[in-house]
Order: C-alpha cells, then sequence, then structure tokens
C-alpha cells in the first residue's frame, strides 16, 4: 500500500475534525492525552487509516523537520529526510509499541536513524538557509551582530560529532528528557549524559576561543 501524500497536510484541519468525530463516536480516546490521540491514530494507521496517518503528521511533520534542519542545516535535506522518515511511519506502523515509548519518541527515533544514515553515506552538508535573528530589534550592528553570534553557534554545533550534536539538539531544542533522547538516539541514560556534557563544554571552549581572539 503507497503512503498518501506527505501534501494531505494542507487538509489537516477538516481531517483532524472528521477523526475527532469518529474516535469520540467510538469512546475510544482521551481528549486530554496527547499520548493516548497519537497511539490511536497509531493503531489506525496500522490498519491503512489515511485520515489517521495526515492527521499524525500535521502533529508532527513540524517538530521532526526542525530536528533534521538543525542536524543537517540543509532545508532540502530535511524536507527529504523528513518524508523518508514519515513513509517509514507508515511502513512500520505495526512494530510500533505502545505503552513502551510514547509515538513522538519512536518517530524521533526513525527520523534520526534516516539522517544519520545519510550523514554517513555523503558527510559533505549544504547550507541553503539563513539563521533566523531575533525580534525586536531594528539597529543594523545589533542585528547584524545577533546574526553573527548565532550563525558561530550553529556553526559551532555542526562542527560536533553526529551522536553529541543529535543528543544536544533533542534534548536542548525538541524538549525530550534524557531518558527519552537516549531512547532515540540508542544508548544509555549515562552515555546520553556524558554525550550532553562533551557538547556543551567543546561549545563552551570553542565559543569561548572565538571571543577571544576577536
Amino acid at each position: 500500500m503507497a503512503a498518501p501524500g506527505i501534501g494531505a497536510k494542507q487538509d489537516s484541519v477538516c481531517l483532524v475534525w472528521l477523526l475527532s468525530r469518529t474516535l469520540r463516536e467510538e469512546h475510544l480516546v482521551d481528549r486530554a492525552s496527547c499520548e493516548s490521540i497519537d497511539e490511536m491514530l497509531m493503531a489506525r494507521i496500522t490498519l491503512g487509516d489515511d485520515v489517521a496517518f495526515a492527521t499524525l503528521l500535521d502533529r508532527h511533520l513540524d517538530p521532526v523537520h526542525n530536528y533534521l534542519q538543525r542536524m543537517t542545516r540543509s532545508v532540502t535535506d530535511a524536507e527529504d529526510m523528513a518524508q523518508e522518515t514519515f513513509l517509514r511511519v507508515w511502513q512500520k506502523a505495526q512494530t510500533y509499541q505502545p505503552g513502551r515509548v510514547k509515538a513522538s519518541t519512536w518517530i524521533h527515533t526513525i527520523a534520526h536513524n534516516v539522517c544519520i544514515d545519510a550523514v554517513r553515506k555523503h558527510r559533505e552538508s549544504t547550507t541553503d538557509v539563513l539563521p533566523e535573528t531575533a525580534g525586536g530589534a531594528n539597529d543594523p550592528a545589533l542585528l547584524h551582530s545577533a546574526a553573527e553570534q548565532q550563525r558561530k553557534l550553529l556553526d559551532a554545533i555542526a562542527r560536533l560529532p553526529d551522536n553529541q550534536r543529535s543528543a544536544l539538539l533533542l534534548c536542548q531544542v525538541q524538549g525530550f528528557s534524557n531518558a527519552e533522547a537516549a531512547s532515540i538516539v540508542g544508548t544509555g541514560l549515562r552515555a546520553l549524559e556524558s554525550l550532553l556534557a562533551r557538547a556543551r563544554r567543546a561549545l563552551r571552549a570553542e565559543l569561548t576561543d572565538n571571543g577571544a581572539s576577536r
């Protein structure tokens, strides 16, 4: 069965309403629990429900894409990897084990593996997006300084080893707990905490050296 088109996201408002009505009528979901909603969506996806898939896509595409873009610093690569991620979500839905890990953790694990596999195949990466600058500043000099500082931070993060960069982004940007990030990366909790510590030390040292050399 072919996966529904990623473009179905634009119809998500209608699809969410339709799915919510169906789930309410069947008393299958606790509306107060996002995890329960995701688990029910995954259960329906295993049955080939493309409405459930479109709704899951609407809920998780943006954070997955953001994670992949920060890992690769390439909009094009991130889009390709996000599409591959959700294709695998559709194809492997029956392997998801509710109650063992959250659906968001499972989806990010797939995204992480897609990304690491691609990075290992071709280490060279392209940068086709400028970092966002903080809003509210109108002084061109301040805007330039903020953009330059953010560029240096992104460059420093990009130079981290893959596992350190992933651990840092998952915990500091994506909002996963250390335990959840360890599950996504495929390592133990202590090893994950060690990755985080080394990543922070490396960033602190590099940014301090850059500041001192100016």
